[in-house]
């Protein structure tokens, strides 16, 4: 296996549009990320605490603040707002398109941005973060479906996490932005970080009314000319190149052979080999927070200052700045170890990295050089989720599912991401904070994230399959082949869907399994082969590349 990702050289056309779209589309997770990462600063800002306190003061420094519930709603309401947004993704990406559908997740992301610039209070406040994160959750799950639709499958997944890095890129702006305006004795404080965010909005939405629509949706909706022109546009081939002609043979016949099977409503995609699929992603989704990642970047800023640890924005910016080198090399690993090692690596790195800052917080928390322990595993520990269950889990969710259902699936994976996120941000403050009515586990609460890494090993073990260098398509071969997670990464796909169509069509549709028609596939090729030659698609199957 050679160093570098290199282009199958039996692919004809170029991978240079689809791959530079897909990452020009990963530019929504800069909106994501920063919106995320703007609230840790902002709550720590003394003008905003003293500005948006109903009296309260802050145990900790006596200064007016927030109360840990009031900081509870503010952060997790973007999240609740996220989860609604998540679920809210099909309709609209099945109705609208991904494209345009992306574009009117940025318009209701911006009334969001507009609300928080203008509050000057919590509840309009609040409101505002619930509406802006109704637009990430949004833009959260019909990114990924983009990107999975259309880029090449030999490095799908690399450009698919390139979403995770766009995201950690703008936690780190928000950990800049945040920094440089915390000392203002005004409003700007605080609105400066937020009107940022109708930049990123602006870049994104021309971007998107200059792009194509994937050609698996064209192909959903029945607009098969749309589709082949799309495809044209991404692979710099003639529409009526053979090539090309057959990768949308390819993708139409698996979508037909899918809606053979059943239905794509809400109740059928829990079951069979759809609803295995669905549960592992909203497995993967949930345990990507329950690593404890978001509680460094909604919190980590006022965890380190009752930590007793001086400069804790600057803190957040380093962690920051770790998040995002780190995220480099998992976009490579994605594509050269493959899903399952690299979840399974990260996985293990943060169990361990989560137990040492626990440990050291818990046993001697008032020793100066157990702030460093602390700022250095956290970095670690970073390190290993940036680059593995940061862009992987993104990646795994994002080809899961069959074209009919992929938009519905895609929408409840992200949902559950969000669940979490909101139960985390919700929870963290009663964790966390001394007072009445709090836990006060301070570093302990690293044992808790600790523990769900130890969880994510045997899940990852049971339930993740191997899909690197396999189309969307042959994803749905693989479940429907291999029943057991461990056992995925020998399979080869041997399945032509425009076969499978042709053989159930000459037997009047009956219901077989896959494996029986393609028994029948091969059999019908043996007899061609024997009375002269092989035709249509005999021989080796061709390499899709959608």
């Amino acid at each position: 296996m050679g160093v570098m990702i290199k282009k199958p050289e039996d692919v004809p056309g170029s991978a240079v549009p689809a791959i530079l779209i897909g990452l020009f589309v990963s530019f929504g997770g800069i909106l994501f990320g920063y919106d995320t990462g703007t609230i840790g600063g902002i709550l720590a800002m003394p003008y905003w605490r003293d500005l948006f306190s109903t009296g309260y003061r802050n145990l900790e420094d006596g200064n007016l603040d927030v109360t840990p519930s009031q900081s509870s709603t503010i952060v997790s309401l973007l999240s609740a707002g996220t989860f609604f947004g998540a679920l809210t993704a099909a309709p609209m990406a099945d109705l609208l398109g991904r494209r345009l559908g992306m574009v009117a997740s940025v318009a209701v992301f911006c009334l969001g941005v507009i609300l928080q610039t203008v509050a000057t209070a919590i509840p309009l406040f609040v409101a505002g973060r619930f509406w802006a994160g109704y637009g990430v959750g949004l833009i959260s799950a019909i990114i990924p479906l983009y990107q999975s639709e259309t880029a090449p499958k030999w490095i799908r997944g690399a450009v698919v996490g390139c979403y995770q890095l766009a995201i950690t890129i703008g936690l780190l702006i928000a950990a800049v932005v945040d920094n440089a305006t915390k000392d203002r004795n005004d409003t700007g404080s605080y609105r400066i970080p937020i009107a940022v965010q109708f930049a990123w909005a602006i870049i994104m939405v021309v971007g998107m009314l200059i792009l194509p629509d994937t050609p698996r949706y064209w192909i959903k909706v029945g607009k098969h000319a749309k589709a082949a022109k799309a495809l044209s546009r991404l692979r710099r081939l003639d529409v009526d190149h053979p090539a090309l002609v057959e990768e949308l043979a390819e993708v139409r016949a698996n979508h037909e052979y899918e809606m053979s099977l059943g239905k794509a409503s809400y109740l059928d995609i829990v079951k069979g080999t759809v609803g295995k699929r669905l549960a592992t992603g909203c497995l993967l989704q949930g345990l990507q927070q329950l690593t404890g990642v978001n509680f460094i970047f909604y919190y980590g800023t006022s965890f380190f200052v009752n930590a007793g640890i001086n400069n804790a924005f600057t803190v957040s910016v380093i962690t920051g700045v770790v998040n995002v080198v780190s995220t480099l090399p998992g976009l490579y690993l994605v594509e050269k170890w493959g899903r399952r090692p690299l979840l399974l690596f990260g996985a293990v790195g943060m169990f361990v990295c989560q137990y040492i800052v626990a440990i050291a917080g818990t046993v001697d928390p008032d020793n100066p050089a157990t702030n460093k322990v602390l700022i250095a595993f956290v970095c670690i520990y970073i390190f290993f989720f940036a680059s593995s269950w940061g862009p992987v889990a993104w990646v795994v969710t994002g080809e899961l599912f069959p074209l009919k259902v992929r938009a519905k699936c895609l929408s409840i994976t992200t949902a559950s991401n969000w669940l979490l996120n909101w139960a985390i941000a919700y929870a963290t403050p009663y964790m966390v904070n001394s007072g009445p009515g709090n836990a006060n586990l301070q570093s302990k609460v690293f044992f808790v994230w600790g523990t769900f890494c130890l969880v994510c090993c045997f899940f990852v073990w049971a339930l993740i399959y191997e899909t690197k260098g396999l189309s969307l398509e042959q994803v749905d071969e693989l479940y429907s082949k291999c029943s057991k997670a461990w056992q995925s990464k020998g399979f080869r796909p041997t399945v032509s869907y425009a076969e499978v169509q042709e053989v159930r069509a000459s037997v009047g549709g009956r219901h077989a399994s896959l494996a029986e028609i393609e028994a029948d596939a091969g059999r019908k090729r043996s007899v061609a082969h024997i009375d002269g030659g092989e035709k249509g698609y005999g021989g080796e199957k061709a390499a899709y590349d959608v």
